[in-house]
């Protein structure tokens, strides 16, 4: 059972000592003989650069494999580690952020659910780490992370259910054949202090030691939470380049962090038509209403083994098993107005009365839940020549079996506690109040388990000097049990389950077209398929556990273009995405389960750029222009018209769907000024959107645009420092929208990091 862990303070002493022990350990080992230039030299030229290197990226592994992005007929859009160490991103989601498309949601259990040109990722399900589901909700940090890769449209053919929106890769750093460290320590605004090492140690003639650590302690993190994080990732790789490689990881991430559950959305003033819900005024980003006591703490540890066997012929096999265990332990309040007889002298709160002694009420949200998953796949490359034609084929079986048990708070009724939130004041942010949260006893409320495998095969098929066809086929089988627990309210008492059980099969197609005329330019069309089981939240109930999967598809029509120096490239794509039948309440099947009657779809642009448009000039830019989303088909209205708004059926037809911007994205650049000086600068901006599922009458959050800047100076080969501000304006916006309430982004920070590699 998760525990509370605020008494577990984490100390900067160990890792600090690990980080210097393993310097000391690095210098020793340079004064031992070095291994042999040719085995360097030779091994060294099929390493692929170091995400620090560049903008640009031209291979992924998100597609099974390590595939140039050129033979890929789908949208990817990759952060590299350049990007997030150069914009101090030190979270997958603040990474996200900074791509197109991407949207939050502030879901009622705190949970943010990623929304990609308008659809979910499934919570977290569409996250990935190398390759396998990193399904657990926890708080990712960046510091083991080479690369983060975006993957556009349907795409169950590659990872089975979820994908409709897209899928989210992180590429884990691993040993490389050299002895190279660096050491980074940033400080800034709100007490912030971050420490990160990563050491790398050539330990023989194909084989390597990577280890990462991090420490990092904020009063706020500019929107309200405090942070008090550290993480430490290792892992040996031996057989490097060799027929038979293999490599071994540990990753262990400790959060015991703050948590800003977001704040209500306030209305005009009586009988004013000329807006409706919208931020709170005059606050700042940073101001935070909860209890000091409320905090978000949980701990990833992964275990990891994998082997690649390399054929004569060019052909490669890599297995992968990952073992996870993860806590999550939030004890979170609900912002909201008190009642109207509990504000000084108003009937109710608008934005003509709203002030400095407007009443909050703090209510309570608990996540208390444990997740253990246990992943293995094989994935078979290959290359060959079949009747006249060139085949480029990946084939691979995978399985999954994953565990969640959610604990609740008993009541003083059920032989637990009742405590009581006192309320404050919009004048009074951080007041100080706590509460003893120890005091909770939990009980179970609900566990979850699945067993799922896939099978899948596709194959790009040269068919002309210019021409390749892509085709593929997806397997998928899922078996998932999900038990309710209750007791009685009025007195301690035996606890009755509830059980519930669902199978799926389902089938999954992927196919594709490339035009590529030249090294430099290669155009695509693609379809693919996707499917959401009614599962995809760990958790069932009497309709959903008799509802079949959703289904859904993307069209694409695009093109990825290299300048003549392959320095810089950008993709363009044309996209439609649609959900064929959306899950819906309907109400002459509701007793037994949900109608599959909701269509929708969302269609646009999409345009990425990387890389040097000089030696000294680089760029990175995403954008997202989609002028349509849409409700095509949604559940049936009551009988009486006037009833039917979004309060009573949700979504309804001809709707815009909550969480779907028309223009959505970033752009960053920097330019050497220098040898010593370089300096970059750039913007995120989202257009107004409204939250999931608003309630009638339906309204949208402001659009916003943020400002960074960053100045770097290299002092020598070993040291450079160098210093960000980030949303320099202090913009006030919504980040993470919620039809009950939204999530402030950042205000203004301020850090400087010295750095060292040596």
């Amino acid at each position: 059972m998760a525990q509370d862990r605020r008494s577990n303070e984490p100390a900067l002493l160990p890792l600090g000592a690990l980080m210097l022990a393993a310097s000391t350990g690095a210098w020793s080992q340079a004064a031992a003989p070095a291994p042999t230039l040719s085995t360097v030299v030779v091994q060294e030229k099929a390493e692929a650069a170091q995400g620090k290197d560049t903008l640009r990226a031209t291979t992924t592994t998100i597609g099974k494999g390590n595939q140039q992005l050129r033979d890929i007929p789908q949208s990817i859009t990759v952060v590299t580690e350049k990007l997030m160490d150069d914009r101090n991103l030190d979270t997958v989601k603040e990474a996200l952020r900074n791509t197109a498309g991407i949207t939050f949601q502030a879901a009622e259990g705190g949970e943010e659910d990623i929304r990609l040109r308008g659809f979910s990722l499934a919570g977290t399900g569409d996250i990935f780490l190398d390759g396998m589901r990193d399904p657990a909700f926890y708080d990712r940090d960046t510091f083991n992370q080479d690369r983060i890769e975006v993957l556009r449209g349907s795409a169950s053919m590659l990872f089975g259910r979820g994908s409709t929106g897209g899928a989210v890769n992180q590429v884990s750093k691993v040993p490389r054949l050299m002895t190279e460290h660096e050491v980074t320590t940033t400080v800034g605004n709100h007490a912030y202090g971050r420490l990160t090492g990563d050491f790398n140690f050539h330990t023989g003639e194909n084989a390597a030691l990577r280890l990462n650590v991090m420490k990092t302690r904020a009063d706020n993190n500019g929107a309200g939470s405090s942070m008090d994080k550290q993480g430490i990732a290792g892992a040996y790789r031996w057989g490097i380049g060799t027929a038979n490689e293999f490599l071994v990881s540990l990753y262990d991430l400790d959060n015991d962090n703050g948590i800003n559950y977001g704040l209500p959305w306030i209305r005009p003033g009586a009988g004013d038509t000329s807006a409706s819900n919208t931020l709170l005024p005059g606050l700042a980003p940073s101001a935070y209403y909860g209890m000091a006591s409320d905090y978000n703490a949980g701990r990833a540890r992964l275990a990891g083994f994998s082997h690649v066997h390399r054929f004569g012929d060019g052909s490669e096999l890599r297995t992968q098993v990952r073992k996870g265990w993860f806590e999550r332990d939030q004890r979170a309040s609900t912002i909201r107005f008190a009642p109207a007889a509990q504000q000084p002298g108003r009937a109710a709160v608008t934005l003509a009365n709203f002030g400095p002694d407007t009443v909050f009420t703090r209510g309570t949200n608990l996540k208390v839940q444990d997740v253990e998953t246990l992943h293995a796949q094989s994935d078979l490359s290959t290359k060959f020549k079949a009747a006249g034609f060139e085949h480029s084929v990946q084939t691979g079986v995978d399985f999954a079996r994953e565990e969640k048990t959610v604990f609740a708070a008993r009541t003083a009724a059920q032989g637990g506690v009742n405590l009581t939130k006192p309320t404050t004041l919009a004048g009074t942010p951080d007041d100080g109040a706590a509460i003893p949260e120890g005091l909770r006893v939990l009980r179970p409320n609900n566990d979850f388990a699945a067993k799922a495998w896939g099978v899948y095969a596709q194959d790009l098929v040269q068919v002309a000097p210019h021409w390749k066809l892509l085709g593929g086929l997806r397997y998928d089988s899922m078996d998932g049990t999900f038990n309710q627990y209750a007791i009685p309210n009025n007195a301690p008492g035996p606890m009755t389950t509830t059980a519930f059980q669902q199978k799926i099969s389902e089938w999954s197609h992927r196919l594709g077209v490339l035009f590529q005329p030249t090294p430099l330019h290669s155009f695509h069309f693609s379809y693919g398929t996707s499917f959401n089981t009614s599962g995809d939240t760990y958790s069932y109930n009497t309709q959903s556990a008799n509802t079949p999967p959703e289904e859904s598809e993307n069209l694409e029509l695009g093109a990825k273009i290299d300048s003549a120096d392959k320095r810089f490239s950008y993709r363009v794509a044309i996209f439609r995405s649609s959900k064929k039948n959306e899950r819906n309440t309907d109400p002459d099947t509701a007793s037994g389960r949900q109608l599959l009657s909701g269509k929708r779809h969302s269609a646009g642009v999409e345009l990425d750029l990387s890389g040097r448009i000089t030696p000294k000039w680089e760029v990175f830019g995403s954008y997202l222009w989609m002028p349509i989303a849409r409700v095509d088909a949604a559940a049936p209205c009551p009988p009486a018209p006037a009833a039917c708004t979004q309060a009573t059926v949700g979504n309804r037809a001809g709707d815009r769907p909550g969480l779907s911007p028309r223009h959505s994205g970033t752009v960053w650049t920097t330019y050497q000024l220098t040898p010593k000086w370089r300096v970059g600068g750039g913007l995120n901006f989202r257009s107004g959107q409204a939250p999931a599922d608003v309630t009638a009458p339906a309204w949208e959050a402001p659009g916003f645009v943020t400002a960074d800047l960053m100045a770097e100076y290299l002092i020598n080969d070993t040291f450079r420092v160098k210093a960000n501000v980030s949303n320099v304006g202090d913009k006030y916006h919504g980040e993470a929208l919620y039809r009950g309430h939204y999530v402030p982004g950042a205000g203004r920070l301020v850090q400087v990091s010295l750095g060292a590699r040596f």
